[in-house]
């Protein structure tokens, strides 16, 4: 054996020890990470489920998909829509310009008589509303963006709305909230609206045919109310559905046929607060509300 090989032969060993250590240490820090893994599992399993934070967006109903080809048609125009109406007149919640640029409003402006709805695709995301048929029209961008903002929807809210027209402030609402029930009087316009809203993935929309001065009392009490259509007082069971805390916004009409936006809050004590937040021009709001008070 020469020089070089005995220096070899007595440096192995110490290799092989160092190489050994190595690799035991190297187990043993992967069992640790295994042992903590398997405990935070079991905490997780053990952990009585009211004692979790709620996860606002874990509800029983599915949140709005995006996979139909609508959401990725005419994306400009609706930056530009979000731009240029919206945002420059003092709109500023963030989620809300989301939700205005997302839905896609082209989808909602349909119309039976066939020249009308060409020429509403066209005006989809112009600064006015738009007729739908039956009498009744698709509001202009900038109110339902100010509107939902008024509500300060939460990701957990339920939301109420009086008169669902074409189905587009439900979708704008179900993109910030848990669930939206709605209720359109026109029976036609109600069909066409739940059929579109689960066309296009809002699987937290409900939509029923019917009067919505009654609310909707099974599902009831609601974080949020907003109407889309004027009456000359508020609903009495709407008022009564309002959780403490919650908003409500609708179009009221004075005696004089003027109509104002009208802003009402419900505090913790049940006590309600109302308020004209803005000049306002919407169809009138027909079925029980319009019978005379005793």
């Amino acid at each position: 054996m020469n020089y070089e090989n005995k220096n070899k032969a007595k440096t192995n060993p110490i290799k092989a020890n160092l190489k050994h250590g190595l690799v035991k240490m190297k187990t043993i820090i992967s069992l640790l990470l295994i042992i903590a893994l398997v405990n935070q599992a079991r905490c997780d399993v053990n952990e009585p489920s009211a004692q979790k934070p709620k996860d606002p967006n874990d509800t029983k109903t599915a949140r709005p998909e995006h996979k139909h080809p609508a959401f990725t048609e005419r994306i400009e125009e609706r930056a530009k829509m979000v731009a240029t109406q919206i945002t420059s007149r003092n709109v500023k919640d963030s989620n809300v310009l989301k939700a205005m640029r997302t839905v896609p409003r082209h989808s909602f402006v349909q119309h039976p008589i066939k020249n009308v709805w060409n020429s509403n695709l066209t005006r989809a995301y112009r600064d006015h509303p738009l007729p739908i048929g039956f009498e009744q029209t698709i509001s202009q961008p900038y109110i339902v963006a100010f509107m939902t903002e008024a509500m300060k929807l939460k990701p957990d809210s339920r939301v109420f709305e009086i008169g669902t027209g074409s189905g587009y402030q439900a979708a704008v609402c179900a993109e910030l909230a848990a669930e939206v029930y709605t209720i359109e009087i026109v029976e036609p316009l109600a069909k066409r609206a739940e059929k579109l809203l689960k066309e296009l993935g809002y699987k937290n929309v409900f939509v029923k045919a019917g009067d919505a001065y009654f609310g909707w009392p099974g599902k009831a009490p609601f974080d949020a109310i907003i109407g889309t259509a004027a009456a000359e007082r508020i609903p009495e069971p709407l008022i009564e559905q309002l959780k403490p805390g919650g908003r409500m916004i609708l179009p009221y009409e004075n005696s004089l046929g003027f109509q104002y936006l009208v802003l009402v809050t419900k505090d913790d004590k049940g006590k309600l607060h109302k308020k004209n937040v803005m000049p306002v021009r919407f169809v009138p709001m027909t079925g029980e509300v319009q019978k005379k008070q005793k």
